[in-house]
């Protein structure tokens, strides 16, 4: 689907299957078009060009209530004169069901967010987490096929931030409905997600599980956005299947794994390592390692690892992190180190972003192989 509003294209050609049962993220930095794809989702606004299927019904002109999906938004908006029941029971008693079943169901829902014995509690008696439990349980009860979240987390401070996400996973588990969530936070999209889309400038650069966004992406961009990553200017040598030999500069030249289409040699390309998968050394390593050599500008002690900065011949800024058990002598501003690092560890990337082709649609057989069988209470 393509949004524009006038000449400005907020989306633009997005095209993903989402699996029923997943947790899905949609992550990128702001204005990125993450947000205005979640409100085509939901009905508040509609696609310029393109169609929006939910279980295979186009549902790109139904209004939102009429659609089978439910919205939790940063602002939860509760009723402050009801109770948390009250508050849960709300659209259960506006589709008129018979009490007893809104009993039961309101019931099995402040169970699964944990907040039973908070249901006759008003929302300002509530922290901020539990207000959110409550819009979630709001949400679910009436078994929506996806659950849209806007950035749900953006208000909660960090420890309860890192709680939720925890909380969030569990519940979805729970209650196997699908969710679609919206993030500019890179630590909740790894986290929570089953898979995640990041997105640029309204187009989505990359889809895929946690893992391979960070270990393999497929462009600069997405190497930069997700986690840190060290990123050296090089030329292609040769190409074969995979992989992609890489002339770096006067460092050498290394052969590492490439996840790009159509590289050829004389290509620019940029060689991505992160930071954990780096190792400093006081000499120049012995191939097949390549050592790149730079000097040390500042150190930053981060607990589990010394976060080491230095700049590289070219001028590249470049970070490793050093464990408490690796033996180095006292490093400090100044001190002259090689930056080395096993090849299929690294990823040859083209140089300039180009948007990865995120491919067809996928087969029916594709997606049941990623749903994943859930249940609350009986019902998907």
């Amino acid at each position: 689907m393509t949004k524009r509003f006038g000449d400005f294209v907020a989306v633009d050609d997005a095209h993903f299957v989402i699996a029923r049962g997943e947790f899905f993220a949609m992550l990128g930095p702001s204005g990125c078009g993450k947000t205005t794809t979640l409100r085509m989702i939901a009905g508040f606004e509609r696609p310029t060009a393109g169609a929006i299927r939910l279980e295979g019904r186009d549902v790109s002109r139904v209004p939102p209530y009429r659609r089978d999906v439910n919205t939790v938004f940063q602002q939860y908006a509760l009723f402050p004169h009801l109770t948390v029941w009250d508050n849960v029971a709300f659209g259960l008693r506006a589709k008129r069901l018979p009490k007893g079943e809104i009993a039961v169901r309101v019931q099995q829902m402040l169970e699964i967010v944990r907040l039973t014995e908070l249901a006759n509690r008003r929302p300002a008696q509530l922290s901020g987490g539990q207000q959110q439990r409550v819009a979630l349980a709001r949400a679910l009860v009436n078994y929506p096929k996806a659950l849209l979240l806007d950035e749900p987390l953006a208000a909660l401070d960090l420890k309860l931030r890192q709680a939720m996400q925890l909380e969030l996973k569990r519940i979805q588990r729970e209650v196997g409905i699908t969710f679609i969530f919206v993030t500019h936070d890179q630590e909740e999209a790894l986290t929570m997600s089953d898979r995640i889309a990041v997105m640029s400038e309204g187009r989505v650069e990359q889809i895929g599980a946690p893992t391979e966004i960070y270990d393999s992406p497929a462009s600069v961009f997405v190497a930069g956005f997700i986690g840190q990553a060290n990123l050296f200017a090089g030329v292609v040598t040769r190409v074969g299947g995979d992989r992609a030999a890489v002339r770096l500069g006067t460092d050498g030249e290394l052969e590492a794994p490439t996840t790009t289409e159509g590289l050829k040699p004389g290509d620019a390309v940029a060689v991505m390592i992160r930071p954990e998968r780096a190792r400093l050394l006081t000499t120049e390593p012995a191939p097949p390692r390549v050592g790149v050599p730079g000097t040390v500008t500042d150190l930053t002690f981060q607990g589990p690892v010394l976060r080491v900065g230095m700049v590289t011949a070219a001028d590249e800024r470049v970070v490793a992190h050093v464990r408490p058990d690796e033996d180095l002598p006292l490093l400090r501003p100044g001190a002259r180190v090689w930056l080395t690092f096993e090849p299929d560890a690294a990823r040859v990337l083209r140089a300039r972003d180009r948007v990865a082709p995120v491919g067809d649609e996928r087969e029916i057989a594709e997606i049941e192989a990623l749903t994943v069988p859930r249940t609350a209470g009986g019902a998907r």
